[in-house]
């Protein structure tokens, strides 16, 4: 008997666990493709612009200068645009070697 994919679907509250693993990350060590140019990099060899006083960051692509990543403190949170990446590759911890 196969299931339906009613029967399937969850709420995001059952992806609680892989996003904690996603989010605790040292993200300035994992490779992103940007949505431009498709360029391939580890998120620390980008362009950050950021000043002491400002509210937050901006990561661009070192191969067409195109927004990355974008953070902002606003209203005692901290938001987080990833507009401009197609996908993030972190270390998956429960990988057999």
């Amino acid at each position: 008997m196969t299931m339906s994919e009613q029967e399937l679907r969850l709420d995001g509250n059952a992806a609680a666990g892989l996003l904690q693993e996603v989010f605790v990350h040292e993200v300035t060590s994992v490779r992103g493709a940007c949505a431009r140019c498709g360029a391939v990099g580890e998120m620390g060899a980008q362009h950050l612009y950021m000043t002491p006083l400002s509210p937050g960051a901006v990561l661009r692509c070192t191969s067409c200068d195109s927004l990355l990543i974008v953070a902002v403190r606003t209203g005692g949170r901290l938001r987080v645009g990833l507009q401009g990446l197609v996908w993030i590759e972190l270390p998956d911890e429960g990988a057999a070697s």
